[in-house]
């Protein structure tokens, strides 16, 4: 698949961005448009353990169990809409197990869409079980064949009647691992910024034909090995392993390696758990997935009301399969995201859209750093710097980077965002840092390699063909 990387912006202005639109919508499933002028709730589950070891088990777990479950509860509450994203459990990454649950999946989105109307589909998210010291690319992981699964795993998927095929790389994670570990941002755009953009291309161009050829719409990724790791290290309020103005510049960098999954063919949407979506729709103008408040099964942030400010599909995150008071887990947790994207899509009808889009983000713009980075506004700022440099992967990130760092220390100099002496610190030493850094690719690149060769465990040039 052809390579267009973006130069330009979607949109005139972040005032133009809201929930529920896409400039570039798509359509999939039985009945799902997305982007097309509403929200859609999205479900991620995960089975109960010990159901991965048999087949038939399993499938009864995701087919019978969780499908059922969801689109019984969308018919008795009424929701018109639901995508389900089947996140592959690694056990899934052959055939026996991963072929009957996609199209057992697939036949009963069928039976519901032709009985009882409801539009549904789903999203199969496919496991990187690639390992960066055995190797990234085909043909060098001799122990596992992990990349050759990788590719495996995305026909299996295609071949057996996915909607929507997605995954969560993780190319540059043993520098993220790193970066995090030890504070350097420097590390972070390198391996992140630039050798995960490298990576992430070579595998959508791969996954964006074998989606095509099998008339399966290729969504989307996100940097979950990287700046979700930041996010979730930095914490709340009583955290301090990391520093949140670390992690917020991180998120930055991190939007510009998302990005080349869709510079590689992918169509959207997005990944759920990729928060840097309100930039890269900024930039492309394709549908996102989003998760905040309505995650909480899953895990706590500082923006869960803001990062619905501009979602195209509303999620849970993940969720495993057991009882509750209300019903099962996944239909506890379909109720609360189906009520949230019922509110945004009133909101819509009512012409009041952008009302609830502004609420939604001052009520956490300034809980912190990387909300205040992530509200439209400043997540349409920086999406301009990334496509401004579009086509030099290692300079739009440390643009990005820039830009977050700028915006971040302009909202403390005018007391809209508060920061500790340590968050400012850190800021102040990130923006030194990225400033000093060259512009010119190539130089930065000579750089990186000698600084990190032997400091980052298992950085390998080969992974990403340098």
């Amino acid at each position: 698949m052809a390579v267009t990387r973006y130069t330009s912006m979607a949109y005139d202005s972040a005032d133009d961005m809201v929930f529920g639109f896409a400039k570039k919508p798509v359509s999939y499933g039985f009945g799902l448009k997305i982007g097309a002028g509403y929200v859609i709730p999205e479900i991620n589950y995960a089975p109960r353990p010990g159901t991965e070891k048999d087949p038939a088990k399993l499938r009864k777990e995701y087919v019978d169990y969780i499908t059922k479950d969801v689109l019984d509860r969308a018919v008795t509450v009424g929701f018109p809409n639901v995508q389900l994203e089947t996140e592959w459990v690694s056990q899934m990454n052959q055939a026996k197990l991963s072929a009957p649950v996609v199209e057992g999946q697939k036949e009963m989105c069928e039976k519901y869409h032709e009985e009882y109307g409801v539009n549904c589909g789903t999203r199969q998210t496919i496991p990187d079980q690639r390992e960066a010291d055995h190797g990234l690319r085909t043909g060098m992981d001799a122990a596992h064949q992990y990349p050759e699964k990788l590719f495996e795993c995305a026909e299996i998927a295609c071949e057996n009647g996915a909607d929507n095929l997605s995954c969560e790389t993780v190319g540059g994670k043993e520098f993220a691992d790193y970066a995090v570990t030890n504070g350097d941002i420097i590390a972070f755009l390198f391996g992140v910024g630039y050798l995960g953009s490298i990576d992430m291309t070579y595998v959508w161009q791969e996954f964006s034909e074998i989606a095509k050829k099998n008339m399966c719409v290729a969504g989307g990724d996100t940097n979950c090995s990287g700046a979700n790791v930041a996010m979730f290290m930095a914490g709340g309020m009583m955290d301090q392993d990391v520093q949140k103005t670390f992690s917020a510049v991180t998120r930055a960098i991190s939007a510009a390696r998302t990005l080349a999954a869709w510079e590689s063919g992918a169509m959207g949407p997005d990944k759920d758990c990729g928060y840097e979506g309100p930039i890269v729709k900024a930039i492309a103008g394709k549908p996102c997935a989003q998760e905040g408040k309505n995650c909480q099964c899953a895990h706590c942030d500082l923006q869960g009301n803001l990062i619905a400010q501009c979602c195209d599909l509303w999620s849970n995150e993940s969720v495993e399969y057991h009882p509750e008071f209300g019903g099962s887990s996944v239909q506890c947790w379909f109720g609360s995201i189906g009520y949230e994207s019922a509110l945004m899509n009133t909101a819509i009808q009512l012409k009041q859209e952008k009302t609830l889009r502004d609420l939604y983000m001052y009520t956490d713009r300034t809980r912190g750093p990387e909300a205040y980075v992530l509200a439209y506004d400043h997540a349409y700022e920086i999406g301009k710097v990334i496509a401004q440099d579009g086509n030099d992967l290692y300079l739009r990130a440390k643009n990005a980077g820039l830009k977050a760092a700028y915006i971040l220390l302009k909202g403390y100099e005018s007391k809209e965002l508060g920061l500790t002496a340590k968050q400012l610190d850190t800021l102040q030493d990130i923006n030194k840092k990225l400033s000093a850094l060259p512009d010119d690719a190539d130089k930065f690149v000579d750089y990186a390699i000698k600084e990190f060769k032997d400091t980052v465990p298992n950085f390998n040039m080969k992974n990403y063909d340098l």
